[in-house]
């Protein structure tokens, strides 16, 4: 079944797993991040710890479709470590998240199938220790409205189910709801009909 445009899989907590390759060791790191500046001390801080490490490959993708990414082979041959691991966060439609391979060469060369074999399988086996989670797309909205509106308000709310983010009931009331996109419209289209009501939307 094709997933709906407003949700995504991505992973609840970070994950590892390690592989042992002709005396080569492979060490998998998987993060879930939302921006970049997460992912630079993610690796920043993987880097420090295996300081003596030969390779400190990864893959990440950002956004709701992985519209970013980028795959990097850390000075192993190109195209034998960032995109199998890129590859299997494709393969396993996995967004918002990290995946890093470290490597200690154990002093035999593997050539350029054993480099992709160990590097797509040992981030297989650290998807395979991670919980997958669906995240939706959502949208935020604020409306201000007068206190002899609330009942419509509350009706709305109860009937579209967003969630309440924050409310405050006085002579001016306000609340701050968030729902998934694909509800958005109608939720936005509802609230403005209240009358005296003011509907923004928040970044």
């Amino acid at each position: 079944m094709e997933r709906p445009d407003d949700s995504y899989l991505t992973i609840e907590a970070p994950a590892e797993a390690s592989l042992r390759e002709r005396s080569s060791r492979f060490l998998a790191y998987l993060y879930p991040v939302h921006d970049e500046t997460e992912i630079r001390e993610r690796l920043d801080a993987l880097r420090k710890r295996h300081y003596d490490a030969t390779h400190c490959c990864f893959a990440w993708r950002l956004g709701p479709r992985g519209e970013r990414w980028r795959a990097n082979d850390d000075g192993e041959p190109s195209g034998t470590a960032g995109r199998p691991i890129l590859g299997q966060l494709l393969a396993g439609e996995l967004t918002e998240c990290l995946a890093v391979v470290v490597r200690y060469f154990g002093g035999t060369k593997l050539g350029v199938p054993g480099l992709i074999a160990a590097y797509r399988e040992s981030t297989a086996a650290a998807i395979a220790a991670a919980r997958i989670v669906e995240r939706t797309v959502d949208r935020t909205f604020r409306i201000d409205f007068p206190y002899e509106a609330v009942n419509d308000v509350m009706r709305i709310i109860k009937e579209e189910r967003p969630v309440v983010r924050s409310q405050q009931f006085d002579n001016r009331c306000s609340a701050t709801l968030s729902v998934r996109s694909t509800m958005a419209g109608r939720l936005s289209e509802r609230l403005r009909k209240v009358e005296g009501a003011v509907v923004e939307e928040e970044e």
